[in-house]
């Protein structure tokens, strides 16, 4: 078994999901040339008014859906993916490849979205992503990506918000 057919069973069975509190919020240092990003801090009362319960549980407390529910799997539309706590542009469809894992993923971000950390809730380390606005959880980005970079960053559905180019 390949350690992506390992991730997705542990996703399905709900393994991955993160028992602790909120998401903290991610590290927010601006990549040099990016713009800085003003930080969006609510209590969270307000996110559980703000996010449908599924968005919450991923956002707010690293959890994850499981692997071939989330409709932008399918997406093929220009356009560009926001995410669903702030809706800070996070991705363009063009950095978008369908990479056989049942979430969305991309090769590459918008430049200074995103802050990491490091994930110890499986069998080895893994680099998480979070918004730099609203500190939202994501997912994980892996070193199994296609070129350019190969990076896949393996995005919770839930946790997008798609808006098609006009």
């Amino acid at each position: 078994m390949t350690r992506r057919h390992w991730m997705n069973l542990f996703a399905a069975f709900g393994f991955a999901s993160r028992a602790a509190g909120p998401a903290q919020a991610a590290d927010t240092a601006a990549m040099p040339g990016t713009p800085s990003i003003e930080p969006l801090k609510l209590d969270d009362a307000q996110w559980q008014q703000r996010l449908t319960s599924a968005q919450y549980r991923v956002l707010r407390h690293e959890g994850t859906e499981r692997a071939g529910t989330s409709p932008l799997n399918d997406e093929k539309r220009k356009g560009t993916y926001h995410c669903a706590g702030c809706d800070l542009a996070l991705f363009t469809s063009a950095m978008k490849f369908d990479s056989g894992t049942g979430w969305p993923s991309f090769f590459t971000t918008l430049p200074g979205v995103f802050g990491t950390t490091t994930d110890h809730l499986l069998f080895m380390p893994r680099t998480e992503y979070h918004c730099a606005r609203c500190g939202g959880h994501h997912g994980h980005v892996f070193n199994d990506g296609p070129a350019p970079t190969g990076k896949r960053y393996c995005n919770n559905g839930v946790a997008l918000n798609f808006k098609a180019s006009t």
